[in-house]
């Protein structure tokens, strides 16, 4: 077989470069060892779309993500019977925490034109009826005697109203991949790469499980948790200034308090790095409940992504929700845990790796999970641009490739998800980037 580019990994990153290359004119194949498309750490996600990061390619990005999830259908040229997954805007309120201040954010809202309310203490109460505004950092686990101790002092919020979710991150996956079939694309599951083929000098394809060899002058890495095994077959990586690596992670599901009800459907999604948790709500009620890696819950790196235990854990579902019942004082915590266990691919410093590498014609989109979901509308098209310029000669890496986005018109250095770069040392540290 033989295609102008090879895409492995059908998440929602690979589907959306699936999309944009092949809507250029690429003849793409996508390939995947699961035999459905989103069925790997997309599944898993919490699919918030948020705006709060901290640098200006993070902020730019997001914000004209969220457009093309609002114009879902028209981004995927759907015809409209397609079942689609849906945006909702719920609002987010950004809890205060010193290690991530809002005036890290406020002058790239600014830049932007991301509209946003700064809510003090009393107006936290008065849109979450219910919430407890005292400050607890740093986060504890129950088992930790200061986990009971009282708050000190008070908080308020960031609060962005068109910040909220997508309904159903694994049909998101597969709008997109409907869409770049309908381009042309072809999409290979159950099938598993066991090498990568390359004269040093250039890529020549793939060969899957099987023995059966795809001829590509181009391959895309957006392997996911999966994407450190697939550089180490194409022999890549030793270049790279910032790695990924695969992280356990756990997205607990309760019923949505009142506190969170009253705010309709949508509710109203918290940030809460303080207690070290997230929230927003979810469908029939629910409240998904997930972590923003404080120190006290021990980081599960993996070795290998197939170690990872497929369900939810009593001890961390404790920890996270009875930390979020410390927040939202009318949350019930279930006696048994409940809801989904995933997989990360995690960079350093918490933010994607786009970019080409020093095998011509090898390109990854990795390090992307936890925090890029809600990129997917964009993803595709930063690539794109990439690939584009790559292939018909630019240097990159001298002179990083500049996009213009396709929905706010903001100009973003594609620099700053390189594999070279400086690891962002303005980070959080944690998913919040």
């Amino acid at each position: 077989m033989h295609s102008d580019v090879i895409i492995v990994g059908a998440g929602v990153i690979g589907a959306s470069i699936a999309l944009e290359l092949s809507r250029a004119g690429y003849d793409t194949v996508v390939v995947d060892k699961a035999g459905g498309v989103g069925h790997g750490s997309t599944s898993a996600s919490s699919a918030v779309v948020r705006f709060n990061f901290s640098s200006w390619a993070g902020v730019a990005t997001a914000w004209d993500s969220k457009f093309g999830w609002e114009k879902w259908a028209d981004h995927l040229g759907a015809g409209s019977r397609e079942p689609l997954a849906r945006f909702h805007r719920s609002g987010l309120a950004m809890l205060d925490v010193d290690i991530a201040p809002h005036d890290r954010y406020l002058p790239l809202f600014d830049r932007a034109g991301i509209p946003y309310q700064v809510w003090d203490a009393a107006r936290l109460v008065r849109e979450i009826p219910g919430i407890e505004v005292g400050r607890f950092w740093p986060p504890a686990r129950p088992e930790d005697a200061r986990f009971w101790a009282a708050p000190v002092g008070q908080l308020g919020a960031l609060y962005t109203p068109d910040a909220g979710f997508v309904s159903d991150p694994q049909l998101a996956a597969q709008n997109l991949a409907s869409a770049a079939e309908r381009h042309g694309a072809r999409f290979l599951l159950r099938r598993t790469v066991t090498a990568v083929l390359h004269n040093h000098d250039c890529i020549e394809g793939v060969v899957l499980d099987g023995a059966e060899v795809v001829h590509a002058p181009i391959v895309v890495n957006a392997a996911g948790p999966w994407s450190s095994q697939l550089n180490q077959l194409a022999e890549v990586g030793g270049e790279f200034t910032v790695r990924v690596r695969p992280m356990r992670q756990e997205v607990h599901h309760v019923s949505a308090p009142p506190s969170i009800a009253a705010h309709g459907p949508a509710g109203i999604a918290i940030a809460d790095m303080d207690l070290g948790t997230y929230m927003r709500a979810e469908s029939g009620g629910g409240l998904l409940i997930g972590g923003t890696e404080p120190e006290c819950d021990p980081f599960q790196w993996l070795d290998d992504p197939e170690q990872a235990r497929p369900t939810v854990t009593k001890d961390l579902f404790d920890a996270q929700v009875m930390r979020a019942a410390r927040r939202l004082t009318d949350l019930t915590v279930p006696d048994h845990p409940n809801g989904i266990a995933g997989v990360y691919d995690v960079a350093d410093d918490w933010t994607p790796i786009y970019d080409k590498t020093d095998l011509p014609g090898f390109y990854v989109a990795i390090g992307t999970s936890g925090n890029q979901f809600k990129n997917a509308p964009i993803v595709g098209q930063l690539l794109h641009a990439i690939i584009e310029g790559v292939e018909n000669g630019h240097d990159h890496d001298r002179t990083a490739t500049k996009l213009t986005t396709r929905y706010g018109g903001h100009q973003i250095d594609l620099g700053a998800f390189s594999r070279r770069r400086t690891p962002n040392r303005g980070t959080s540290g944690t998913v919040m980037g």
